[in-house]
């Protein structure tokens, strides 16, 4: 093994020579209310590698709007026809990045100990067949817990969803397979409200957004007034890309740790990779709350991840944050309710029953916008091309990392 150091050595020290590390100063640079705008050039980057990032990810028609962050400057952005700037998407699983923060600043704090706790520790309903999952488990998709063909689908379209999550069961041993299951996000509320004594969209409000200038999101919960950690923030693609800058900065914010760099270096550690779906060509890896675009000598690149093709990219070494939101039409308010909809419920799957909804809409007997308050993606907003582009996109956001040529 010793023969091929060299070698290794040799390759680290042209990545440390040929990456365009930034500045100092620019890592100083973080947005106030408003992003600090600047060309291409400004950043060293070439307007091509721009322009091929965003071409490839609007050849899907569902996409809202892109926004490129460089060294913490906005250097470019675009929107679909009928949308701007200050248009909301909607997060679905990204929102799981988001509470999984939380997770680490509680630790951070000693109320949490540590990410190998046992959930039981914190949720009493958890010593029975459950008293060895851990924290960890839940954060890397481990647990074990019942994952169902239906893959707790039905969670959403129920009015109390911790009710729901605390009734699953096991089904696996800990630890041992990674199943992306929406029970172990949504568990995430009751032990951040054990653990701190707070909501945890308060805490979100509270330990992140207001550090971080997130000033403008709907945060979503259930029709009894519990948030939902497995998913659903509602805000625009600029103020996603806060969050990952607060990411591709190690958690720290203006001189504040706001989330420590060991928890941020844990969650950017790979954990399970070659994990495939059916929309999705391409190898993908998952830790900590975070999928993993790419992993390997060129790049290290991590993603937020909504359902529908909602991602904030992330490429730490070169400090570049890429947003992507797909079409959304907020319905009113931030507690879920159902409306005439919950009648229809039990039916089908989630993707039958948006469709429904957007029949019985068409058709004038339900008024979406009038009677519902929830997050609601329709098939505008539905990525197909992005995906079948994803393995393209990876590559040109990596290369605006890269030394112009």
């Amino acid at each position: 093994m010793l023969r091929f150091l060299p070698l290794k050595l040799v390759s680290v020290v042209f990545l440390l020579i040929s990456s365009p590390v930034p500045y100092a100063d620019d890592l100083e640079i973080f947005p106030d209310q408003q992003w600090l705008e600047v060309s291409p050039a400004d950043v060293q980057v070439a307007q091509r590698k721009i322009d091929r990032l965003f071409n490839l990810s609007f050849d899907d028609s569902a996409t809202q709007g892109v926004v490129l962050i460089k060294n913490g400057k906005l250097v470019g952005e675009r929107y679909a026809d009928g949308f701007n700037k200050n248009s909301y998407g909607t997060s679905w699983s990204m929102a799981k990045s988001f509470y999984a923060a939380l997770i680490g600043i509680s630790i951070d704090r000693g109320e949490i100990k540590h990410l190998d706790e046992p959930v039981a520790n914190y949720l009493e309903y958890f010593n029975d067949e459950r008293k060895d999952i851990t924290i960890r488990d839940l954060l890397n998709m481990t647990s074990g817990l019942e994952f169902p063909e239906h893959e707790h689908e039905n969670m959403f379209f129920s009015a109390d969803h911790l009710n729901y999550a605390r009734s699953v069961g096991v089904e696996k041993e800990a630890g041992l397979t990674f199943e992306y299951n929406n029970v172990n996000s949504m568990l995430l509320a009751d032990i951040l409200l054990q653990a701190t004594g707070i909501a945890a969209d308060t805490l979100l409000r509270q330990r992140i957004f207001n550090k971080i200038g997130i000033d403008d999101a709907t945060i979503w919960q259930d029709s009894v007034g519990t948030p939902l950690t497995y998913c659903c923030i509602d805000t625009t693609a600029r103020q996603y890309s806060r969050f990952g800058l607060l990411f591709a900065r190690s958690g720290s914010w203006r001189g504040e740790q706001i989330i420590s760099k060991n928890f941020v270096d844990t969650t950017f550690s790979k954990v399970w990779d070659s994990e495939n779906s059916e929309n999705i060509a391409h190898n993908r890896g998952y830790s900590m709350h975070w999928w993993i675009s790419r992993h390997d000598d060129r790049a290290v690149i991590f993603n937020a991840s909504g359902k529908f093709g909602q991602y904030i990219f992330i490429d730490r070494a070169n400090d570049v944050v890429f947003t992507r939101i797909t079409k959304y039409y907020p319905t009113k308010g931030s507690k879920q309710e159902w409306g005439n909809l919950k009648y229809i419920n039990w039916l089908g799957s989630i993707n039958f029953r948006i469709a429904l909804a957007g029949f019985l809409d068409a058709l004038g007997l339900i008024d979406i916008k009038g009677d519902l308050s929830t997050p609601a993606t329709f098939e505008s907003g539905t990525s197909k091309q992005f995906y079948d582009n994803y393995t393209a996109i990876v590559d040109a956001f990596i290369d605006i990392g890269q030394p112009i040529k």
